[in-house]
């Protein structure tokens, strides 16, 4: 995963007409923006492999590989999902407009480019991608098994902990690969809706699927349960004979969240949290929170 940039963008503008790539160059420079010129779908995909933009700007309508192809591959092949792509097209029927957002876009333009228009644009999608990066970072950092599919079941995103999880479980997912059938009927039910559990069982392994909600539009946000070892909140309670609430706040104390943050996250007076905090304390012998953070990841890593 890319991290997150916090200089210049990086903008790979796509378009075969040399005054189109001219005018851009010139806008986009005076904006700060790092900007690389691509002529072609061809030349778009051998270039973005090595750039890895932050945003791409793609003309629709082009000789050989059609912007619409070219989002495609870069959206399934080429690892960049979170990357925004927005076309740019002479054309503002309606077929246009589903194709471009069907090949993967977030966004369109109709030529002549506005650049006010455009600018504005591509500092909404640039933030909303930096914060998704962020978040997934910052689920990654937690060791949380998350994924996030699409309506239909295709894998958009997931957690290195959970990919490690569904392998054992004989499952190999990548983006753009849907789930085993009987869990994407799952997703497609009112059971996922309603937040009902799915038990999933293959290879002699038990995995339990929760929805956690709707990461952004039709995506679903699934946590994945380890039943054999139970979740993290569970075997740290088991290990230190705590509730299933204080052995939470451990859980977060061990992801380095503040007494604030916990509050929040679990919704919580700050108080509540200073209380369990003392429980933890007291049942794991400790006098700090970094000596309590240390003996949970023993247990969490099997130490």
């Amino acid at each position: 995963m890319k991290p997150q940039a916090q200089s210049a963008p990086v903008v790979l503008v796509v378009d075969d007409s040399p005054d189109t790539l001219g005018m851009l160059t010139d806008a986009l420079d005076l904006e700060g923006m790092k900007v690389f010129l691509a002529d072609s779908g061809r030349a778009a995909l051998n270039l973005a492999r090595d750039i890895e933009p932050d945003i791409i700007l793609m003309d629709a309508k082009m000789p050989g590989l059609d912007g619409f192809e070219t989002c495609r591959i870069l959206k399934t092949e080429m690892g960049m999902a979170d990357t925004p792509v927005i076309f740019m097209t002479g054309f503002g029927d309606s077929e246009h407009v589903v194709n471009a957002f069907a090949s993967g876009g977030v966004d369109f333009v109709v030529k002549p480019v506005p650049l006010v228009e455009l600018l504005a644009r591509m500092r909404a999608h640039l933030a909303n991608a930096r914060r998704a990066r962020s978040a997934r970072d910052a689920l990654d950092n937690t060791g949380r098994r998350i994924l996030v599919t699409d309506a239909a079941g295709r894998v958009l995103w997931a957690t290195p902990q959970a990919n490690d999880l569904l392998i054992l479980c004989g499952i190999a997912i990548e983006e753009g690969s849907r789930l085993p059938w009987e869990l994407t009927d799952w997703l497609l039910s009112q059971n996922a809706n309603g937040r009902q559990a799915y038990l999933f069982q293959r290879n002699g392994k038990q995995i339990e699927f929760r929805a956690a909600g709707g990461a952004e539009g039709s995506e679903r946000l699934v946590r994945l349960i380890d039943r054999d070892a139970g979740t993290d909140e569970e075997r740290l309670a088991i290990a230190f004979g705590l509730s299933l609430r204080v052995a939470e706040v451990l859980l977060w104390i061990t992801h380095g969240k503040s007494n604030r943050e916990i509050a929040e996250i679990l919704d919580l007076s700050p108080r509540t949290v200073n209380k369990h905090l003392e429980q933890i304390f007291d049942k794991l012998g400790v006098e700090n929170r970094t000596a309590a953070a240390t003996m949970s990841v023993r247990i969490l890593w099997n130490e």
